[in-house]
């Protein structure tokens, strides 16, 4: 589901921990409203200006208090200046949010660690995955992609949900949040 982030401002642009929150409070009622919805798209188009505080507490904390269960990332955002402060407000909160243009990805707020970037960059080339097949496309052992797999998405890089295997257990199906 694709967000209009500009719609729920008062202005072009966002500043301060107060209109953050009002913010924050519209996105959540938004995202409560659409429960089946997994993925939001929040589009920065016609924002001029943020400083760090106004993501941090608008988008960032909604996709921190949603890891796990929903992602967040962010589209329409081409001004290095305006992602700077998106950047320092996801470290802050310590919560990933993958900025998307067109199918190239770009990740604010904390990096993954190195033992895990190669598989993080394999999830988000493909809509989803199984640990059977990352672990084939990398060559690694299924317990170490799986491994690599349940980090990222602990971390809030990725999302995971359950279906049912082939052998008719449950296997998990990680996607990228796009």
């Amino acid at each position: 589901m694709q967000i209009i982030l500009r719609d729920y401002m008062p202005g072009p642009d966002g500043w301060g921990y107060m209109m953050g929150r009002q913010v924050h409070e519209k996105l959540r009622e938004v995202v409560g409203s659409h429960p089946e919805e997994i993925v939001f798209s929040l589009s920065l188009e016609g924002i001029e200006h943020t400083d760090a505080s106004f993501p941090r507490e608008s988008v960032v904390e909604l996709a921190r208090s949603c890891r796990g269960r929903r992602g967040f990332c962010l589209i329409d955002a081409i001004d290095p200046d305006l992602l700077d402060n998106w950047d320092a407000a996801a470290l802050k909160r310590e919560q990933p949010l993958i900025v998307w243009q067109g199918d190239k990805a770009h990740i604010l707020g904390p990096q993954p660690g190195e033992g895990v970037r190669e598989m993080l960059s394999y999830v988000l080339s493909v809509p989803s995955t199984i640990t059977s097949e990352a672990a084939q496309s990398l060559q690694l052992k299924v317990p170490n992609a799986s491994n690599k797999l349940k980090q990222l998405w602990q971390e809030g890089y990725i999302l995971r949900r359950e279906r049912t295997a082939a052998s008719g257990g449950v296997e998990y199906e990680y996607y990228r949040i796009k």
